[in-house]
């Protein structure tokens, strides 16, 4: 995994629910589900460059000037390294327990730490999720959840700085911009992107979100680790609409 401060000590839900991660460089990643406008790469509106869109809504905040970074639900399967077991809470609404929860992967666990949440594949606790914040430890769940309790939605899904965004408000990506590299966003990956609507559900710590970041959650591994997908990435230098 690439160096990078763990966001889900970063979120507000973190101290009571579950955690969310960040990327913060070069893109990774695999999907649960394929992205809504996968196959418009070949589309002129897919292209990061300006859109007859972008012409036509009000941007919020200032055009061009948002980091959009990602999030998303580790899978068990994917990842190895030596079993550890872990303690914590086996039911929801509990902090810091003491309950045996299993052994799983090292590189699955660290991931855990990072991005909130991973789907267990092995043992009695299959088909289950193990949730991390910082302020509560890990603890057993069947979903994923936002700040009020309710499962996370793939590609709808965000968090934000409150003074940015509030909770509550539907956002739509209306320019890519470039990853955090500097490279131009595929044409496939923007328009997946741009195609989704947001809602704010979680909140950034005050201070540790950034004037104009958002975070959005793509969902669930699968087949294959989040290193290899370019669906996880940063958008720099995005413009943002309301939805």
């Amino acid at each position: 995994m690439r160096p990078r401060a763990s966001l889900a000590a970063a979120l507000a839900m973190c101290g009571a629910l579950a955690g969310c991660g960040e990327a913060a460089g070069s893109p990774a990643g695999a999907l649960d589900v394929p992205p809504p406008t996968a196959t418009a790469a070949s589309s002129p509106a897919a292209s990061p460059a300006a859109s007859p869109e972008a012409a036509r809504v009000r941007p919020l905040g200032r055009p061009g000037a948002w980091r959009i970074t990602t999030y998303y639900t580790a899978v068990e399967s994917l990842h190895g390294g030596k079993r550890k077991a872990v303690k914590g809470c086996a039911r929801f609404h509990c902090s810091h327990g003491r309950t045996p929860l299993g052994s799983y992967p090292a590189e699955f666990l660290a991931i855990v730490q990072e991005e909130g949440s991973g789907r267990i594949t092995s043992g009695p606790q299959r088909g289950r999720y193990l949730n991390w914040s910082h302020s509560v430890g890990y603890w057993l769940d069947d979903t994923t959840r936002d700040s009020a309790g309710r499962p996370l939605r793939p590609w709808s899904s965000a968090a934000a700085d409150k003074s940015v965004l509030g909770r509550g408000q539907r956002f739509a990506i209306v320019e890519c911009g470039r990853d955090g590299n500097g490279h131009r966003i595929e044409a496939k990956v923007c328009a997946a992107f741009r195609k989704a609507r947001w809602t704010v559900t979680d909140l950034f710590r005050p201070g540790y979100g950034g004037q104009n970041h958002a975070d959005v959650y793509i969902g669930e591994e699968t087949g294959t680790p989040f290193a290899d997908s370019p669906f996880y990435t940063t958008l720099s230098g995005a413009t943002l609409g309301p939805s």
